[in-house]
């Protein structure tokens, strides 16, 4: 893992991530984390990536529409990179400052999985970037939905430019999670996507309450 980037997590807000293949249920757990958080009175901010911001939907259209056709590896990294520099800084970073809990559907992983190891890009290109993009903002907590990418894709009748990729890149993409979690155990949990949705709903709590107490959460 490049140190070209001191990681950074915020002293103030929850910083969560969800992570993972392709229908393996990311927007599924966090609509339902953000809504147990609001029941418990905490100011949530759900977000994405690419594209919930003004910029971002246009690079999102760009990466995403199979109108594209083919790119550089080199030139899709950096429009994933500047989507995530443009949502640090107008959304992550101002609420986290002011003490809500962020949920945000993909991060700087998902592009070390999908540019780095599925485009077959070299981690130490491609992290620095992202990171750098970032200013080094880590997630507290970044959940990998696991599936294999024959299931999760199975569940799609019409592909963006992404999803119709080759099975070999979903695996790539697939092991490159894992092996990031695997890594960082204190700041990942690795839940099995075929779980019932309730059942992994109720992990993902038990992991996230004990940083609701120990960073400052604004009220």
């Amino acid at each position: 893992m490049s140190q070209s980037v001191v990681p950074v997590y915020s002293e103030r807000g929850v910083f969560v991530c969800f992570e993972g293949g392709e229908g393996a249920g990311k927007s599924t757990q966090s609509r339902a984390l953000a809504e147990w958080l609001r029941g418990e009175d905490h100011e949530v901010v759900l977000t994405f990536e690419p594209g919930d911001t003004a910029v971002g939907k246009r690079l999102r259209q760009i990466v995403l529409d199979p109108a594209t056709g083919d790119l550089s590896d080199r030139t899709e990294a950096l429009l994933y990179a500047a989507d995530k520099a443009e949502h640090v800084d107008t959304v992550v970073r101002p609420a986290l400052d002011r003490g809500a809990v962020v949920i945000t559907d993909r991060y700087v992983d998902s592009a070390l999985a999908y540019q780095g190891a599925g485009r077959a890009l070299a981690a130490s290109e491609v992290e620095p970037v992202m990171r750098w993009a970032t200013g080094g903002l880590r997630p507290h907590l970044t959940v990998v939905l696991d599936l294999a990418p024959e299931t999760g894709l199975g569940r799609f009748t019409e592909r963006d430019r992404i999803e119709a990729e080759a099975p070999e890149f979903h695996q790539r993409v697939r092991e490159a999670f894992v092996a990031m979690a695997a890594a960082d155990p204190d700041h990942y949990l690795v839940l099995d996507a075929r779980a019932p949705v309730e059942e992994i709903a109720a992990a993902i709590r038990v992991r996230v309450e004990p940083l609701l107490a120990a960073t400052v959460v604004g009220r």
